[in-house]
């Protein structure tokens, strides 16, 4: 890899990692909905899916999930689970709809929302062994699609 690209990735990557610390510390509906966040720091990771490629922005999504977790929850806690089967979901998602239907960065940005929420949901019954979270799931898609197009819009941006 290039040194250009390779400090450019370096600086979105400590900016997706500002970016989701930033948001973990504004309470938007956490007591009312917990862990739910706008997913600022995806604007980064939609970037360099577009920009850079799938591989990249893969790479992205994973280290500001393993970055954020040791600044903030800690590795290997349940947070950190949470976080890497939604980003790992998501991202593979995002790549797949944006090549196969074609869709535009807003597009893919719900998308991404929606499979987010979905891994982590996956996750969450694994790793808590509880079935009944599945009923979480429908609450927490109805506010991924309002949030996947407001990071959507501002990645186009």
């Amino acid at each position: 890899m290039e040194l250009k690209k390779f400090t450019r990735l370096s600086m979105l990557l400590a900016l997706s990692v500002v970016l989701s610390m930033i948001e973990s510390i504004i309470p938007i509906l956490s007591g009312i909905i917990p862990g739910f966040k706008i997913g600022l720091a995806n604007t980064v990771v939609l970037y360099v899916l577009y920009v850079y490629g799938f591989k990249d922005a893969f790479k992205i999504s994973i280290l500001k999930v393993f970055l954020t977790a040791i600044l903030k929850t800690g590795l290997f806690s349940i947070s950190f689970f949470l976080s890497l089967g939604g980003a790992i979901l998501s991202i593979i998602a995002m790549f797949i709809f944006k090549k196969i239907f074609k869709l535009s960065i807003i597009g893919t940005s719900v998308t991404g929302s929606v499979f987010h929420c979905i891994g982590q949901i996956l996750v969450a019954m694994y790793v808590l062994n509880l079935i009944n979270i599945i009923y979480y799931l429908p609450i927490i898609i109805v506010l991924a699609i309002p949030t996947g197009m407001i990071v959507g819009l501002i990645s186009k941006e």
